[in-house]
């Protein structure tokens, strides 16, 4: 194991996927559920539970049973275990919530082919311990919520001028119809990345300007 990923804490890796490597708008992974069920604020926080629920569970059986798992075969077992926890999640919702359910149609089982979910078994899971692996999983799993939630809730708010199905602004609203189209989604999503980039920016600028100021009273 690394030693410089043995003098981090569990906290620092949770807490590094929430802003600093948050994997949609830094990384800007999964995609494909982030546009197409983001239409409404509940529909993101479904899709943001099931992924966290298959991701932290997926990176603690990897993280656990690394050194039983041949290497010429580990990405098939990866993916068996994903899918595994993909149909737990996909029957639980179809009991609880079917109505949800019926509008995330297809992307609950892709979740399997979710890149950030794959990625982190590969990438992380599979090379450090389980409480680091478990700790890296929920960070992720809460930032990929996280950007689905603010999306979601952007949409709504906008598109429908509700948010959970409660009414904000009356019936004078004029919704915005083309927020919960696939249109809205593309726009709300390329204005948040661009504000995450200015937020970037501004941070590197910052640290310059502190850099500098440290070298001059040296």
């Amino acid at each position: 194991m690394p030693t410089s990923l043995n003098k981090k804490s569990a906290y620092e890796e949770m807490i590094k996927g929430l802003w600093r490597d948050n994997p949609v708008f830094i990384q800007v992974l999964g995609m494909c559920p982030m546009l197409a069920v983001t239409n409404s604020a509940v529909n993101a926080v479904v899709m943001g539970f099931a992924t966290f629920f298959v991701l932290v569970v997926s990176s603690f059986l990897v993280a656990s049973f690394t050194p039983w798992i041949p290497k010429q075969v580990r990405i098939s077992l990866y993916v068996i275990i994903i899918a595994t926890f993909v149909t737990v999640v996909d029957y639980t919702i179809l009991a609880l919530m079917p109505a949800v359910h019926k509008e995330l149609g297809a992307f609950i089982p892709l979740i399997v082919a979710n890149c950030m979910i794959l990625g982190r078994q590969e990438a992380f899971a599979s090379r450090y311990g389980v409480r680091l692996a478990v700790s890296d999983a929920v960070g992720m799993s809460l930032g990929f919520m996280f950007a689905l939630f603010v999306l979601g809730a952007v949409r709504e708010i906008l598109g429908v001028g509700q948010l959970f199905g409660i009414d904000l602004f009356g019936a004078n609203f004029e919704p915005w119809v083309i927020m919960i189209l696939p249109p809205g989604g593309f726009l709300t999503l390329g204005l948040i990345l661009l504000f995450f980039n200015w937020l970037t920016e501004k941070r590197k600028q910052f640290l310059v300007k502190v850099a500098i100021a440290e070298r001059s009273e040296i």
